[in-house]
């Protein structure tokens, strides 16, 4: 039995995951989403990255398994890159939902699009945080207007500093054994650092005909795809 550990992307909490964590838990494996501190029903809490980097690597002790798959979206790519990094060889497979990827000394803001800059300047006209995205930011993602809905009626501010605190990557993320889940409609070909992993013999590409948010939109079909990665099955 694998226990997947299911980290969100930023604004959401564990309960992004209910239904893929259904299907695999229907399916005899375990199942663990995770609310990294900050957000949801960890609002109040203070957070940076590393804060995140230790709830995930805390959450794998918790567990004491040997067969482990961690799964990151969006924004937790990043620590969950770093976080693989420090459970080693507990984990059997990392996988990165069109996700960031950590770079040592980079942040989630300095590989921002607009850069760290203008991120820090929404940042500061948030009071510090990232605030939800809107419903028209959600078009073109595959998404019902019920899925948007309930998407962010969970939605809460992500905490700034975990967005603009510098990644610290001890190896060479090429040697983790990882899947990329490229969503298509975010955009046909993974980020050129990403590009750079999947040529590792350790890296697969998996692609999905959906938006950014493929928990919302495909969950069965994302749940199919973990499990595919311990399945010894190539998509």
């Amino acid at each position: 039995m694998t226990a997947f550990v299911l980290v969100p992307g930023a604004w959401l909490g564990a309960w992004a995951w209910d239904e893929v964590a259904a299907e695999l838990r229907a399916a005899g494996h375990e199942a663990h989403p995770l609310t990294l501190t900050g957000l949801a029903e960890k609002r109040d809490l203070p957070a940076g990255q590393r804060t995140h980097v230790d709830d995930i690597v805390a959450e794998v002790d918790r567990l004491g398994s040997d067969d482990v798959v961690l799964v990151g979206h969006s924004y937790s790519g990043i620590p969950v890159g770093q976080a693989a990094q420090r459970i080693g060889n507990r984990l059997r497979r990392v996988v990165f939902v069109d996700a960031g990827v950590p770079a040592h000394g980079e942040s989630f803001a300095s590989a921002w699009w607009q850069g760290q800059p203008a991120f820090e300047a929404e940042l500061a006209a948030h009071g510090g945080d990232w605030a939800p995205i809107t419903a028209p930011e959600c078009a073109g993602q595959d998404l019902t207007d019920d899925r948007i809905a309930h998407f962010l009626a969970g939605a809460t501010p992500h905490p700034g500093a975990s967005l603009t605190e510098p990644a610290v990557v001890t190896g060479s993320l090429a040697d983790l054994p990882a899947t990329y889940v490229k969503c298509l409609l975010d955009g046909e070909e993974p980020t050129p650092d990403v590009a750079a992993l999947l040529k590792s013999d350790s890296w697969r590409l998996v692609e999905m005909e959906t938006g950014h948010w493929p928990m919302f939109s495909r969950p069965r079909e994302l749940a199919a795809v973990l499990m595919e990665q311990v399945s010894g099955r190539t998509p």
